[in-house]
């Protein structure tokens, strides 16, 4: 039977289904071969550990140990902490160098030479600066998360619509409003793809920073178990570390979908679909 003739279910969720289960057995084809070439010894099982070692390795970490919840919590913490100081200020300079020619003259070359300077490179000084503790991660991730925002938002603004702009001044338009209803919004596609360039980014600026700063967190955690070679809860803390960060990427997604909405056909049905109830009843 095939997925349209299922009540309910149109074709294009069919198709959605369709391609989720092609994924699946993709998957376990890969899980699959992967068992069979360890169990039969032509992959160093070590280095390799079998899949279903690596399933129980996620019941040992988070259910029977629950070693991995406070590393989690740590790396979580940082992530969100240095994501949203490096957002905000990446974005709230930006909007002055927007606003002003002759701040964007300054900061030009110091954004520059910062942008140039590899971030690995300053973690070292960032200790020397601020200790091994959370200061350090923060400032580290700040500096990642901090240049998306900034260039995008930056790039937004200078490539706003100059005869709307143009059109606003001559109709007496203050410069906030011009800001706010002519600037921002042109530029707000723009800035929703910094900031989940920052999201993606915020990661793995946690990770580096724990390696080098750090004696908690999941970086700490997947580094000591790699170290004593217990790779089947290394590989589990891996794919932990991925899931979060696809999950932080869909959620990102999301907002940018929720914010400007008139970029995405769906999200512009329902907010017309909204609006729509809306007027009905009144």
């Amino acid at each position: 039977m095939s997925d349209e003739s299922i009540p309910g279910l149109s074709a294009e969720d069919g198709l959605t289904w369709r391609r989720v289960f092609n994924h699946l057995a993709i998957l376990v084809a890969f899980l699959t071969v992967w068992e069979m070439l360890t169990v039969t010894g032509i992959a160093d099982e070590l280095l390799y550990p079998r899949p279903t070692l690596i399933i129980y390795s996620f019941y040992s970490l988070f259910i029977d140990q629950g070693i991995v919840w406070r590393h989690l919590w740590i790396t979580m913490a940082t992530v969100l902490s240095g994501f949203v100081v490096g957002t905000i200020l990446g974005i709230s300079l930006a909007v002055v160098a927007g606003l002003s020619e002759t701040a964007r003259r300054y900061m030009k070359p110091y954004i520059i030479v910062l942008e140039a300077t590899p971030r690995i490179a300053i973690g070292p000084l960032m200790l020397a600066w601020l200790g091994f503790g959370f200061e350090a991660k923060l400032a580290i991730v700040t500096l990642v998360c901090f240049f998306a925002p900034f260039i995008n938002t930056l790039t937004g603004f200078l490539s706003a619509d100059e005869d709307q702009i143009e059109l606003m001044r001559s109709l007496g338009a203050s410069k906030w409003q011009i800001l706010t209803k002519a600037m921002v919004p042109d530029a707000m596609p723009l800035i929703m793809a910094g900031i989940r360039l920052a999201m993606a980014s915020a990661l793995g600026g946690a990770l580096v920073a724990e390696f080098i700063s750090s004696n908690e967190g999941m970086g700490v955690l997947l580094n000591n178990l790699a170290a004593v070679l217990q790779m089947s809860a290394a590989f589990a803390a891996l794919l932990t570390l991925t899931v979060l960060g696809f999950f932080l990427y869909r959620i990102m997604e999301s907002l940018e979908s929720w914010i400007i909405f008139w970029h995405h056909d769906d999200s512009m049905r329902r907010v017309a679909r909204k609006r729509q109830t809306y007027w009905s009843k009144l």
